[in-house]
C-alpha cells in the first residue's frame, strides 16, 4: 500500500499502475486512474495515516474494499477506497490491489 500511496503523491501514473495489475490491463481503468495521477501530486515525505483492510481475515480468496488516508509533506490528507483481494491461507496468502478510487470526502466511508 505504501509503494502504491508513494507512487501516487510522485505523480508517477506508471510506477501506480504498476502496483494495479488487475485495473493496468482494463483500458478504461488504466486510463482513469493515469489522469487521476497527475491531480494527486504532491511534494515531502508520504505517510499513511490510516488504512482500514477490507476484512481482517479471509481463509479462501476475498474480495473487498479497503480506506486509506495518506498525505505529502504538510498537504492536507487525501482519502481513497482501494479495491483489494486477499487471499487466505487455505488458497496460498497474498493481497493483490486492484483498483484505487479518486480521493473521497475525508469523513467518507468506502462501499
Amino acid at each position: 500500500m505504501a509503494d502504491l500511496v508513494r507512487a501516487e503523491a510522485s505523480g508517477r501514473p506508471r510506477a501506480v499502475l504498476a502496483k494495479l495489475p488487475a485495473c493496468a490491463h482494463q483500458p478504461a481503468c488504466a486510463a482513469a486512474t493515469a489522469q487521476r495521477v497527475a491531480g494527486l501530486r504532491r511534494a515531502g515525505p508520504v505517510q499513511i495515516l490510516q488504512y482500514v483492510a477490507s476484512t481482517q481475515l479471509a481463509l479462501t480468496n476475498r474480495v473487498g474494499t479497503g480506506r486509506v488516508a495518506w498525505r505529502a509533506g504538510t498537504a492536507l490528507p487525501i482519502v481513497q477506497c482501494v479495491r483489494v483481494q486477499r487471499n487466505g491461507p487455505l488458497t496460498g496468502g497474498g493481497v493483490e490491489l486492484l483498483a484505487i478510487s479518486p480521493p473521497i470526502d475525508l469523513q467518507g466511508s468506502c462501499p
